[in-house]
């Protein structure tokens, strides 16, 4: 398993990636598999862990030093791997590098598709995609990719159901939880809340580049009564955030590859109301597991409708789709596909 050099695993705080791949990592051992994890300084699994810089690099994500410095050295320990010690497989979620340069390595790859597709990502995806097996984590992110991408499979992103809260009485909050940007629509959040007349509370992480939106649009709102800020939350506080709120409000204006925060809140028992954009059509079933609204008067009037949605059905449609033992029985797949056929239990890196 190789993950990126920014953050370590499970992150403190802030780290989808990451998150997903202490999930599935822990999930696949459990599961039988021998598991080796290529991952940032700071890291624990119940994998075996095998950090390659010096320290990890949370305020220089994607600076492609360190990502190509990770990468050769994960390489070079894959490829000195011999006998009782070799990989059957490398499952790839560190960025480009590892793809770009995947036919240098003898172990067949399976790369995750974290990202957003832009016009330069889909040409560096349409000239290096026949060097891996791809899995898209979502229909939406595999219907924006180029043309030779088309017939990837989809996988979800992994939550761990039971290692969740489920909570059906609520307290009066809405919650709004990601990144300090424009698209991730804090702002919007704050407008509909004011005019649905509930509290808001705000929760992310501010990453540089980002404060003067911050300053600009949020902070003047934010009045420890109708709208708090968390900052950062991470563990168990994120846990009982989640679990106490009325609704997550997704109000995303770009296309988001999966949003794990949706199906955190959905986890806990808590619907969200989104706008359709991204995968977020995929994991809100309206008026099961929340609403599909279309803008921030649309969605306050969706608060007045939560009593409709069960927080048992919210829980039960993750447990389905997304629960770890699902996402990690459907990665042993693409595993096997990924590789001639071999031992039942295999080593995956």
């Amino acid at each position: 398993m190789l993950a990126p050099p920014w953050i370590s695993v499970p992150p403190p705080g802030y780290g989808g990636v990451e998150s997903v791949v202490s999930v599935l990592t822990d999930a696949l051992v459990r599961r039988g598999n021998e598991v080796t994890l290529f991952c940032a300084p700071g890291s624990t699994s119940n994998a075996r862990v095998v950090t390659l810089l010096d320290e990890a690099h949370p305020d220089e994500i994607e600076r492609s030093l360190y990502e190509v410095d990770h990468v050769a050295r994960a390489f070079a320990a894959i490829d000195q791997a011999c006998g009782a010690s070799r990989f059957d497989v490398v499952h790839d979620h560190c960025g480009f590098t590892a793809l770009g340069m995947a036919d240098r390595l003898a172990t067949p790859m399976v790369h995750t598709l974290h990202g957003q597709f832009t016009p330069a990502t889909s040409a560096f995806y349409t000239r290096h995609e026949s060097k891996a097996t791809l899995v898209a984590i979502s229909r939406a992110q595999r219907a924006t990719a180029p043309e030779g991408l088309a017939g990837v499979a989809v996988i979800p992103n992994p939550i761990d159901v039971q290692g969740w809260p489920m909570q059906e009485h609520k307290q009066d909050y809405v919650l709004w939880i990601g990144r300090m940007t424009v698209e991730k629509g804090p702002h919007r959040a704050i407008a509909a809340a004011r005019v649905a007349g509930v509290p808001l509370v705000l929760a992310g992480v501010i990453q540089p580049g980002q404060q003067a939106f911050f300053d600009r649009e949020v902070a003047p709102h934010i009045d420890g009564d109708r709208v708090r800020f968390l900052g950062e939350v991470g563990g168990s506080l994120k846990r009982s955030v989640f679990a106490g709120a009325r609704a997550l409000l997704m109000p995303i204006s770009w296309e988001e590859p999966f949003g794990m925060v949706m199906v955190e809140a959905l986890t806990c028992g808590t619907p969200v109301i989104a706008f359709p954009a991204g995968a977020a059509s995929e994991l809100v079933i309206d008026g099961r597991t929340g609403f599909l609204v279309e803008d921030e008067t649309t969605m306050a009037a969706a608060v007045g409708r939560l009593e409709s949605i069960s927080a048992r059905d919210c829980r039960a449609w993750v447990a389905e789709h997304c629960d770890v033992n699902v996402v990690a029985s459907a990665y042993e797949a693409a595993y096997r596909a990924a590789t001639r056929p071999r031992e039942a239990t295999m080593a995956l890196v």
